[in-house]
């Protein structure tokens, strides 16, 4: 992560990331030019009905606008790539799962089922920006998967009530998960004909599309919801848990929540220009809960 310490600071790393002059996103907010180079310069601040509108356009979290827009700015660390942000470096990294396990009934009321449009669009938006064209980006199988499975389909939110994060999991066939697990089938390639009732299938598949949120607080409550649902509901014991991912946090967490490497595809990272190479990860948590 990167330590931001004003607004001008993060709005000029969002233009050079994405390659957006001045001009550009003077547009994008229909003001002028002279004031999106004030913004940069820290001469003026936003106001404050215009923090929703710059969060929504740069899909900068609510909170690193609001830490930043102001006199006194909350310095703040933030990842373009990742979308997450941290106060402090010491918090960057996603917490102890053990912490996790032993806050699992803990209630918050960040948590509600994926239901709008513009949920499904921030998935969408959060997907795009991992650069990984074999996450599938199809708004009908996102919401196919919301109606069918809402127990793990989940948004989090922030304090304002803010889209801070999600969980989209896709409950597949067997069938459908063995072409995944020998790469004749890509994630990408799925469709809603691919999606079953979970409770009609032995062994349930249970496939993560992506578990994120913008900070380690949310990320606690949204693993939080995902892992009591494994613990409490009942289902056939034999589950499959999978998920592909080439982000090294999540691939870190899984493997300390027990689940196992299928394969890692070394030609799919050059080809796609990744920091880490996809992986597939297949267990449950069984052993986890014990």
């Amino acid at each position: 992560m990167k330590k931001y310490t004003s607004l001008g600071d993060i709005l000029i790393g969002f233009r050079n990331l994405n390659n957006i002059s001045q001009a550009d996103l003077a547009g994008k907010f229909d003001v002028d030019i002279r004031t999106i180079i004030r913004w940069e310069k820290n001469e003026t601040l936003l106001k404050p009905e215009k923090e929703e509108e710059i969060a929504n356009i740069t899909f900068i979290p609510h909170q690193v606008i609001r830490n930043l827009n102001a006199t006194t700015p909350i310095h703040t660390y933030y990842d373009f790539g990742l979308r997450k942000y941290s106060l402090s470096p010491l918090f960057q990294n996603l917490p102890e799962v053990r912490w996790i396990k032993e806050s699992i009934d803990s209630i918050h009321d960040k948590i509600r089922p994926i239901q709008t449009e513009k949920d499904i669009d921030n998935i969408i938006r959060y997907t795009q920006l991992q650069r990984d064209s074999l996450k599938s980006t199809s708004s009908q199988l996102i919401r196919e998967a919301a109606r069918i499975f809402p127990e793990l389909n989940l948004i989090v939110t922030d304090v304002l009530g803010n889209y801070a994060g999600h969980s989209l999991y896709f409950p597949l066939s067997f069938e459908t998960y063995q072409k995944i697990k020998v790469q004749k089938l890509m994630e990408n390639d799925l469709t809603i004909s691919d999606l079953v009732n979970y409770k009609d299938q032995s062994p349930p598949v249970f496939y993560c599309h992506s578990i994120t949120a913008d900070c380690n607080e949310n990320f606690f409550v949204i693993i939080g919801a995902a892992l009591k649902f494994y613990r409490d509901t009942p289902i056939d014991k034999n589950y499959i848990y999978a998920i592909i991912t080439s982000r090294y946090d999540s691939y870190n967490m899984s493997k300390s929540l027990g689940v196992d490497l299928i394969w890692e595809d070394f030609d799919q990272q050059k080809k796609l220009n990744l920091k880490v190479p996809p992986r597939l990860l297949e267990g449950n948590f069984t052993e986890f809960f014990k």
